[in-house]
């Protein structure tokens, strides 16, 4: 049986390789929430005697799988098969992402230099095949970076605080690499529109002042997500509908 003219078995590979990635993702949360090593034996050991599946995260991240496979399918030579790979490397660092900078309010720099440095690979790689989306990549490294650290000086000029912590700025610096351009600017302006809803929707349930930080990485987390699955058109257009009032 194939979906998308992938055999049913890779999906079946695909959600148990999920599975297993989930389980190191549990165990480079608890580290990165301890600032402990990850590459230490005395590390893994303790975790491995406590260790219980996390069955959200192994659910989450296998359909996440299962989707990338039959989104981009399996093609014949390694350019082809970049975007799958990418982002296969990229779902569980963003996992990563949303459920460190959820508890303690913070994205790791160790993190951030990861995906940094995968995202470089991923344009060296592009570029023998197409420069130009090779410097897409670039441009939206820059741009996805370069609106943070805006909003985050401009926040601290007019309201005298960060509006935007570091963590975030360097986080869509990194992404810019794997989405480019025209994509960075959708997941920016998504994730401010994600975050303005869920803010109100914090303040009228839980009762929370508009002085009470809310993380902002988790929502960029979720735009990126989004990103990945639905085209840049629909959802350009989706926004456009949104902040134009149906006048679009």
């Amino acid at each position: 049986m194939y979906f998308n003219d992938v055999h049913i078995l890779y999906y079946v590979l695909f959600a148990v390789i999920g599975g297993f990635v989930a389980q190191i993702v549990d165990y480079c949360n608890k580290c990165f929430l301890k600032e402990q090593k990850i590459l230490s034996k005395e590390n893994f050991d303790k975790y491995k005697k406590t260790m219980l599946p996390n069955y959200l995260l192994i659910a989450v991240i296998a359909i996440g799988y299962i989707l990338l496979l039959y989104k981009f399918g399996l093609q014949n030579n390694l350019n082809e098969n970049l975007s799958l790979i990418k982002y296969i490397i990229l779902l569980p660092m963003l996992a990563c992402a949303f459920l460190v900078d959820l508890k303690e309010q913070i994205i790791p720099n160790r993190l951030n230099l990861l995906m940094f440095e995968i995202g470089l690979i991923s344009v060296f790689l592009y570029g023998f095949d197409n420069i130009n989306i090779s410097l897409n990549m670039l441009l939206g490294m820059l741009a996805g970076g370069g609106i943070f650290l805006l909003i985050t000086l401009l926040g601290g000029l007019i309201a005298g605080k960060e509006a935007m912590g570091m963590g975030d700025v360097k986080l869509m610096g990194a992404l810019g690499l794997y989405f480019g351009l025209q994509n960075i600017i959708v997941i920016s302006v998504l994730a401010f529109l994600i975050g303005a809803i869920a803010s109100i929707i914090f303040m009228i349930v839980k009762k929370k002042n508009a002085n009470t930080y809310i993380p902002f990485g988790p929502f960029i987390v979720i735009s990126s997500i989004i990103s990945i699955f639905i085209p840049f058109n629909v959802l350009f257009n989706i926004l456009m509908e949104i902040f134009t009032l149906g006048m679009y």
